[in-house]
């Protein structure tokens, strides 16, 4: 909710509904009926899904409102909500920034992360096939300069809901590395945890805005040992065999991010992500091609994961063409195997 109120003061856009965490469920019926149904409640110390209900109308309010508060005290100690217009259709898209201790700040342009289950993501590419060149370099922009303005200092990651229509609004900034940052890596060549290291060390950027290029395109496919079958159901165990991905597409890069093993025993404590697969290529037919060679070419038997899905997707046309959004997965039958 501070953030929200930040980011407006910065000039940037928000998505319409309270200015702070809600008083009750009196504040959130009035200004649930002042934005209008679809709308949302989210934990305000919260992320990934957690504290996170959809209310279609006035009736599901009042349940909604109480099991989003408990869950949110469950998940982070803080059962405060806020609400926000549910935006249909909305694609995730998010500014990667640098900001460092002399006031400078960068962008290293957009990624997609529309392509989710339970509001967490599964995959992220690098442009947006979305966001246009003209887009890309205005509103990173003013992303950067409004992160600057209120004195961020680290990498970070602005993320918007782009509606639509073409329009963007503020849901969320992540004051960290992001697990997806590879790609913004592999079509930039920039290093973001050197940068960030730099920064800690109260050193300048290394690099200014107009130095930063993009070349070609990047995808990270989320390798989690879980089961798409049976709801994401996590699928922790031993490792029994594993070969790493690998593609000879002509002008594709892959880089495995990982530290899986034959005989490793995936928790069933911690997170259910065991690698991130991200593959480079300067076009996207010719990135499809190297991404399912790299796929097809992973072994990990002894759990189930996420590969046979990723290699549905793609398979899908509309994916393959970039028209997809928040909801595709679900909507898309590509869950049925």
């Amino acid at each position: 909710a501070e953030a929200k109120r930040t980011i407006a003061a910065a000039g940037l856009p928000t998505i319409p509904g309270s200015e702070g965490v809600l008083s009750g469920t009196d504040e959130a019926r009035a200004l649930a009926r002042e934005a209008g149904y679809p709308v949302l409640l989210k934990a305000s110390a919260g992320g990934g899904g957690k504290g996170m209900r959809r209310c279609d109308d006035e009736s599901q309010l009042e349940q909604a409102y109480s099991q989003a508060s408990l869950e949110a005290e469950k998940a982070f100690g803080n059962a405060a909500l806020y609400l926000e217009k549910f935006i249909s259709g909305g694609r995730h898209i998010e500014f990667q920034i640098l900001c460092d201790t002399s006031g400078n700040a960068v962008h290293l342009g957009e990624r997609e992360c529309s392509i989710q289950r339970k509001h967490q993501k599964l995959f992220e590419e690098a442009p947006s096939p979305a966001v246009d060149e003209e887009t890309r370099l205005a509103l990173g922009a003013r992303v950067a300069r409004a992160a600057a303005r209120f004195g961020y200092r680290n990498a970070g990651t602005v993320e918007f809901l782009r509606d639509q229509e073409g329009n963007f609004y503020f849901m969320e900034m992540n004051t960290r590395l992001q697990v997806e940052h590879p790609v913004t890596e592999m079509i930039t060549g920039v290093d973001i945890v050197a940068e960030q290291l730099r920064i800690a060390a109260n050193c300048p950027l290394s690099l200014s805005q107009d130095e930063i290029r993009f070349d070609g395109l990047a995808m990270e496919f989320r390798i989690n040992a879980e089961d798409p079958e049976d709801g994401f159901r996590p699928d922790p165990g031993l490792i029994e065999s594993f070969t790493p991905p690998a593609a000879d597409e002509a002008g594709v890069t892959v880089r495995w991010d990982s530290a899986i093993k034959a005989g490793y025993r995936i928790p069933p404590h911690y997170d259910s992500m065991v690698g991130k697969l991200i593959v480079h290529g300067p076009d996207r037919e010719t990135l499809l091609r190297g991404a399912e060679q790299a796929l097809r070419s992973m072994r990990v038997e002894g759990v189930k994961t996420t590969i046979p899905l990723h290699l549905r997707l793609l398979g899908d046309e509309p994916f393959r063409a970039g028209r997809y959004d928040v909801n595709y997965l679900e909507r898309s039958g590509l869950l049925a195997g």
